[in-house]
């Protein structure tokens, strides 16, 4: 058919399909070319390696001086990220608002247009859920599975896909926050260089905690709270000192841009922390108490609402466009949810709101927050965190005030120890909470209730729910991210097709003179001795004989069930190199028997932790080379 001759429609899906799938011919021709720059690349990182040889940097110095470059990246796209939102804001929502006479502070039906804003914002999404879908699905969970689990590559537009929407959801009024975001960005850009640089994966995972970190620490101004975000939350607490050094050295980086761009100021200004009486210590053991409880319901309805969403039978762009619907309909009655609700926060620790208002944005922040992630629309939920935490801390302030009006602080000091304990309860966290806190305040006499608050809310929340929000979605398709790729590769690995099955099986009544004719097999130090019927009674091993073997007058008077270790751990042919493994760490033998499920024991043969290795390296490689 030719394309002139046809109806323009069909010329230009013509024209599509030949850019999209090039003809068999043209196969060579793009292989050469990705060879070409292939080989560009290889030689470009021989030649910097070649360069830091000479120079004679050893690798914990390259890592040092990549997290500086990091750190100074992660430090100029939070504030590129910022900008976005307040443009959005100004553009949605201000210049809506002198258009459509609307005002968060007054009563009338110009409120309706609060409505309008977060749709607006999904509506300005759509050619990104159509052109970048993989992109906008890419939410925090799936970049930690990502980092933990599939070698830490990311690409870079994923900067700014995930930036740009995300500064879209919070700008028109979505109940976001902008922490995930920034973390992604920033461990994004770790990801790009490490990736640049051909490191390995190990050091790639501890270039993207740099960015991580980097991002959060330019956020709140809070390079403490940056390091253990990146360790507690994205690098699930695997502590190295070499790691440690690098985050720590790309979130004071970071931390320095943002206080040259917008000055040594913390991200609330908070009033001084004061503890009026000793026992006001068990009041903020209740608060932590109360905000463990809440954060399991809080990740329990987040679980909910994106089950929600999934299972609505409508079309995928209709999704974000509902859930900024309903965001809206919660923000006409309680304007403070929209947003990240920074504003409202330091209201809140400054005790200027009211016991209502702020027992209603409990419910409201909650609601708001699960309709607007659950529905697609990019974002992060640090920021809620913080607000429900320290709107639940003041509603529980204001409490004991009137129980306890002389031994109690004001609802504000309560709101501020409220939003650590709620964060970490929520994130399975507490260091980050509790060093953010730190870092907010610049006061010493918030430790205690802080740390008193933050184990506690852990604990009952951990106690409800095993995993935090940001690893639920995970938990709930089988994913355990602190299991690492190692066990969930080793998983699907049988001992059947694993183990040995000509292993050397020995009667228990052979004596040790017999037994050291008969035990020529190199690769097995380990022999099951069986009864008359073939069941398993227990096993000896090499090194049991080391102490008779010059000892010639035993040799044809001892059985070996005389020497054998009775109490055997052993495994079944059903049964996972991963449960293998774990049994193996409870046995003093590096080879385990290997049993038939079934009545009697029979012994058909023997696990080593050699050929185990072995299976899961083989694994690993076939992996790759797959992907």
């Amino acid at each position: 058919m030719n394309p002139v001759r046809c109806h323009n429609g069909d010329a230009l899906q013509m024209k599509r399909q030949r850019y999209r799938r090039p003809p068999r011919w043209s196969t060579p021709l793009v292989l050469i070319h990705d060879l070409h720059l292939l080989r560009r690349f290889v030689r470009l990182r021989r030649g910097v390696f070649s360069l830091l040889s000479r120079l004679r940097v050893s690798e914990n110095t390259l890592m040092a001086v990549l997290a500086v470059g990091i750190g100074f990246v992660a430090g100029l796209c939070n504030y590129a990220f910022r900008s976005c939102i307040d443009f959005f804001r100004w553009l949605i929502i201000d210049n809506g608002g002198r258009l459509t006479g609307y005002s968060p502070d007054t009563w009338d039906v110009n409120r309706l247009w609060a409505i309008a804003f977060p749709v607006i914002g999904a509506a300005f999404m759509l050619p990104f859920f159509i052109r970048y879908k993989e992109d906008m699905a890419f939410g925090f969970p799936r970049f930690l599975e990502r980092v933990n689990l599939r070698g830490g590559r990311l690409p870079l537009r994923l900067m700014f896909t995930r930036g740009i929407s995300s500064a879209l959801t919070i700008g028109s009024g979505g109940s976001a926050g902008q922490e995930g975001p920034i973390a992604q960005i920033g461990g994004t850009a770790g990801s790009v260089v490490g990736h640049l640089l051909g490191m390995p994966e190990e050091r790639l995972k501890v270039l993207i905690g740099c960015g991580v970190s980097g991002g959060v620490a330019a956020t709140f101004n809070a390079p403490l709270a940056g390091v253990f975000f990146a360790h507690e939350i994205v690098l699930l607490s695997s502590f190295e000192l070499s790691s440690f050094t690098s985050i720590v050295i790309s979130s004071g980086m970071a931390t320095v841009v943002s206080r040259a761009m917008y000055g040594d100021i913390p991200a609330f200004d908070v009033p001084a922390y004061q503890l009026v009486h000793p026992l006001e210590l068990a009041l903020y053991a209740m608060l932590g108490i109360v905000c463990g409880c809440l954060a399991a319901l809080f990740i329990t309805g987040y679980g909910k609402a994106r089950a929600f969403f999934d299972q609505l039978r409508v079309n995928p762009l209709w999704k974000p466009l509902l859930g900024g619907f309903l965001a809206g309909c919660v923000g006409v009655l309680l304007p403070q949810v929209q947003g990240n609700g920074y504003g409202f926060i330091e209201k809140a620790v400054g005790n200027d709101a009211g016991w209502l208002l702020v027992t209603l944005l409990i419910v409201g922040k909650i609601v708001a927050t699960c309709v607007t992630l659950g529905s697609g629309l990019p974002g992060g939920t640090f920021a809620p965190s913080l607000f429900i935490g320290s709107v639940t801390g003041m509603s529980f302030g204001f409490l004991a005030n009137i129980l306890f009006p002389l031994h109690t602080a004001t609802p504000g000091a309560y709101a501020l120890v409220g939003m650590g304990a709620f964060l970490a309860s929520v994130t399975h966290a507490p260091m980050t909470g509790i060093f953010l806190l730190f870092e907010i305040t610049g006061s010493y006499k918030v430790i205690i209730p802080i740390m008193l608050a933050c184990a506690i809310g852990t604990a009952v929340a951990r106690h409800f729910r095993k995993d935090g929000i940001d690893t639920a979605d995970l938990a709930a398709r089988g994913i355990d991210l602190r299991a690492g790729r190692e066990q969930r590769v080793l998983a699907r690995i049988p001992v059947r097709g694993v183990m040995m099955h000509d292993a050397e099986v020995l009667p228990e009544s052979l004596t040790i003179r017999q037994f050291l004719r008969r035990a020529h097999t190199p690769r097995q130090h380990t022999f099951p001795l069986v009864n008359s019927g073939g069941g398993l009674t227990g096993v000896v091993t090499i090194h049991d004989f080391l102490g008779v073997a010059f000892e010639p007058d035993i040799l044809d008077k001892v059985p070996l069930r005389e020497m054998a270790t009775a109490d055997v751990i052993t495994v079944t042919g059903n049964e996972s190199l991963a449960d293998a493994l774990g049994k193996m760490e409870l046995s003093p033998f590096d080879e385990l028997p290997v049993v038939d499920p079934g009545p009697g024991g029979r012994v058909i043969g023997i696990l080593s932790r050699r050929e185990a290795i072995a299976a899961y390296n083989r694994a690993i490689v076939e992996r790759t080379f797959r992907a």
